[in-house]
Formats: C-alpha cells, sequence, structure tokens
C-alpha cells in the first residue's frame, strides 16, 4: 500500500505546487470522483481535518486534502494522532494528506512519521537555474528575451517560480507571438503596472533608504491599493506580511555567527541580490528581538480583526503599520526605550 501522506517545505513554492497538481491527478485518475479539500493550521484544527478525512463521503471515493502552516505541528498528541492515522489510513488507501510549509525544517518527531520518499525540500533556485527556466518559459510563450529583459523580471518578481508564472503569463495579454521582450517591455508590464501585495508592502516597509515617515505614508497607499482590490482582506495581507517577517527571523539567525556564506543564504532562501539587499534592509530596521515583537504585533492584529469584523479591519491595520513604522513592532500601548 501507498504511504498516504507527504511532506513539503521550503520556499519553491512554483515547483512544489506543480508536484502537488501531479498528485491530485494520480490520485483521480485511481479513484475517479475524488474530494479536494484545502487548509491552514493556523485556522483549523488538525483533529479536524482528519476526523473529516476519516469520516469519507457519500459522493466520492476518495479525499486528497493539502494542509499549510505544517511548522504549527509540535504536540504530543497531535504526533500520535497522525501516526495512528497514517497506519490505518495506509490500509485503507482512499485518502491522501500534502503537508505543507514554507520553512525548511518542521518539528524533527513530525519529519520522522513520514518515510523519505515522501518528504522533500523544495529549495530556491539558484540564480543560473532562474534565468533558464525564464527563457524556457517564454520560448513556450513563443516570445524571446534580452539578458537585460531578463535581469530586470528577476529583480521584480517575487524570488519563486510561482510568482514568475502568473506576473510573466500577462505578457501573453501585451504582445504578440514571436516578439523579442526588451528592459522596457519588462518596466511597462511589471513594474508600472505592479499589482500590490503584501509582499510589495513588506519591501516598502524595509526600505531603510527612507525616512520613517516616508516609509509610513508609502505603506498606507499600498496597503489601500490592496484592500480595494477585488478579494483582498486584511487576514491576508497579514499573512503575507508574517511569511515576510519570519523569513527576516531566518535572516537574524543566520547572521549570528558572522557574515554567512552563500550556500547557507541559499538553502535557507536568500540566494537572489534582491532577496538579500531588501533583508539586509529588513535588518537595519528591526533587531531580531524587535522582530519578535513584530510577529506577536501580526498575531494580536489578526485576532483582532477576527473578532471585529471589517468594519474596523483599515484602522486595525493602518494602527498597526504605525507600530511597525515609529515603534519597531511594539504596540502603541507599550513604552519604547
Amino acid at each position: 500500500m501507498d504511504f498516504p501522506a507527504y511532506l513539503f517545505t521550503g520556499p519553491e513554492f512554483g515547483e512544489r505546487n506543480d508536484v502537488v497538481e501531479e498528485l491530485k491527478k494520480k490520485t483521480q485518475k485511481k479513484f475517479g470522483d475524488v474530494d479536494f479539500y484545502s487548509f491552514y493550521l493556523s485556522e483549523t484544527k488538525l483533529s479536524d481535518i482528519i476526523s473529516l478525512l476519516q469520516n469519507g463521503s457519500l459522493f466520492a471515493s476518495a479525499r486528497f486534502a493539502v494542509v499549510k502552516n505544517a511548522e504549527l505541528i509540535k504536540k504530543k498528541d497531535e504526533l500520535e494522532m497522525l501516526s495512528q492515522w497514517f497506519s490505518s489510513a495506509a490500509s485503507d488507501d482512499t485518502s491522501v494528506i500534502v503537508f505543507i510549509s514554507e520553512e525548511t525544517g518542521v518539528d524533527k518527531k513530525f519529519e520522522n512519521l513520514f518515510p523519505k520518499s515522501n518528504r522533500r525540500i523544495f529549495w530556491e533556485m539558484f540564480e543560473d537555474r532562474k534565468e533558464s527556466w525564464l527563457r524556457n518559459y517564454f520560448q513556450k510563450l513563443n516570445f524571446t528575451i534580452d539578458q537585460d529583459a531578463v535581469d530586470a523580471v528577476l529583480d521584480l518578481i517575487e524570488n519563486n517560480t510561482e510568482a514568475l508564472r502568473t506576473e510573466c503569463s500577462r505578457f501573453q495579454l501585451c504582445f504578440e507571438p514571436g516578439h523579442r521582450i526588451t528592459q522596457d517591455d519588462v518596466e511597462s508590464v511589471l513594474a508600472h503596472n505592479r499589482e500590490e501585495s503584501a509582499f510589495t508592502l513588506f519591501d516598502a516597509l524595509s526600505n531603510s533608504r527612507q525616512d520613517k515617515k516616508q516609509r509610513f505614508e508609502t505603506a498606507l497607499l499600498i496597503l489601500q491599493k490592496i484592500l480595494l482590490s477585488k478579494g483582498a482582506s486584511g487576514v491576508q495581507v497579514i499573512a503575507g506580511l508574517t511569511y515576510c517577517f519570519r523569513r527576516l527571523k531566518q535572516w537574524h539567525e543566520i547572521h549570528l555567527s558572522g557574515r554567512p556564506s552563500e550556500f547557507d543564504l541559499k538553502i535557507k532562501g536568500f540566494s537572489s541580490k534582491k532577496a538579500q539587499n531588501q533583508y539586509a534592509g529588513a535588518q537595519r530596521i528591526w533587531t531580531g528581538h524587535r522582530t519578535l515583537d513584530v510577529l506577536a504585533l501580526l498575531s494580536k492584529t489578526d485576532m483582532e480583526i477576527r473578532s471585529a469584523g471589517t468594519a474596523l479591519e483599515e484602522t486595525l491595520l493602518s494602527t498597526m503599520l504605525y507600530s511597525l513604522v515609529f515603534k519597531d513592532g511594539l504596540p502603541l500601548s507599550q513604552y519604547q526605550s
């Protein structure tokens, strides 16, 4: 029998998502009708997810669940529950569960529940491999691309192939097949029409070249654009910022013993010069201790928004940004020495 669970970690979303899609297709081919689910452990209890998979479905032959924030699984009772379910599900063979974490490591006891063949770290690509990936992608779209344009794309887009694929698909809407993509084209399509997100918000917050007033004003403008966009929510903004500040925590950790090597930066997901410059700027603004304060503030704001609803969402988020910029992550009520 196939082992019913997989553990995928690491910052390379695109390659990981491709593997998850292949697993979905394999499951659907095997069983026909399949119920697909997606959960965040920050929002749904692990026990509720397992219960859902155990109870089955009246209308489908199998169930396939993707569970994110796998780094949160550490408790003894959770590990025992999973161990028991893995054993029973292996004999039942009608449920598949994929645990995902954007971090490169999870609790060792949790990791050891999976056979080596069912766990994988999706490392961030080296620059030369990303360049090759990008050229192949444009070739499939029947475009060629200048070297300056390649460099500009890699500077402007988040450092994973999922973001590259999403953003570069926009070139199909702007140019006819056979077009040669130039640096001007890239700036026109990506820079001038760039959509705001939690990642561009973090970029503005961590711009150490600006003073606090400028950073706050820029961050407020970006927040307003995000909240006006279709389907956006404050909870999503906080989730994106939390990811960025967890990465900043990692950045601080790998610099504790001095300047890290290029390999150390790569395995932690900081191989691109853009990411290195961005987090070096953020490091100048938030110390390691202040980064922990920021993560606590983000969690607090998340709970407040969920409790208060959308009516106070913008006010709570704006207050949070003020604390991030002017108090380095401390709540407004707390004295800053």
